[in-house]
């Protein structure tokens, strides 16, 4: 008797992390479910649009996906993504201190998501492109963090096991683009920029790790920049 079919539930912000952790799902040979939800960040339009031309890419039908938001987060504001009377920080790779950017337990409120759609579906993995190895250093990007939401899984779901996958977790960004070419994932496709939209910034943190991940990967990032912290400068 064949092992039965697995079944997994992918966010997909429409950002490198998340698109790489998508290729490697898709490699286990999961059948794919893939979920965005918005919560009224800066890019989010140009988020979503990158989410849509990744999950075409992947052929995922539209039966099996679901865009939502959870935009009382930008009512609660604290964070420079939704409020912009905040201003993203320039990047500051060597910073100690969690940045601005940070949106109070966002990942919760995205994983609870997840974890409500897989209970009604029957799906038993969640598979998110969280980093802690690095990363801006959120508390909702670390293996604690993710050992304690699948404890709580183990007590809170009530149509079977349901478990989150971190694939990227102790990975550097240098190992996630690597990887994205290996799995022939569609880089070119993502976006990461807090700020912008046409093109990305190259000062946030989100793009300037993105920037050093594919310089030390030694490889060229597919999406343009008007600037950059490496010394990089894309304008025409």
């Amino acid at each position: 008797m064949s092992a039965p079919e697995v079944e997994a539930i992918v966010l997909v912000s429409g950002g490198l992390d998340s698109c790489v952790a998508l290729a490697w799902a898709q490699r286990q040979g999961w059948r794919l479910r893939a979920l965005h939800v918005s919560y009224g960040q800066r890019t989010e339009a140009r988020e979503r649009a990158a989410y849509e031309a990744i999950a075409d890419y992947y052929q995922i039908p539209a039966s099996r996906r679901l865009c939502t938001s959870v935009q009382y987060l930008a009512r609660i504001g604290g964070s420079s993504l939704t409020d912009p009377s905040l201003p993203v920080e320039t990047a500051d790779l060597g910073r100690s201190s969690i940045p601005s950017t940070y949106v109070p337990f966002r990942n919760t409120h995205l994983l609870t998501i997840a974890a409500s759609w897989a209970e009604v579906v029957g799906v038993n993995r969640i598979v998110i492109g969280a980093v802690e190895a690095d990363s801006s250093g959120y508390p909702d990007c670390t293996r604690g963090y993710y050992d304690a939401f699948n404890t709580l899984l183990r007590v809170a779901a009530a149509r079977g096991p349901i478990q989150v996958e971190t694939p990227l977790i102790d990975m550097r960004k240098a190992d996630i683009v690597r990887l994205g070419y290996e799995l022939g994932a569609p880089l070119h496709l993502t976006w990461s920029c807090y700020k912008d939209t046409v093109r990305a910034c190259g000062v946030c943190d989100s793009c300037a790790l993105r920037l050093r991940g594919f310089a030390e990967a030694g490889l060229a990032d597919p999406i343009e920049y008007a600037a950059s912290p490496l010394g990089r400068n894309d304008s025409p």
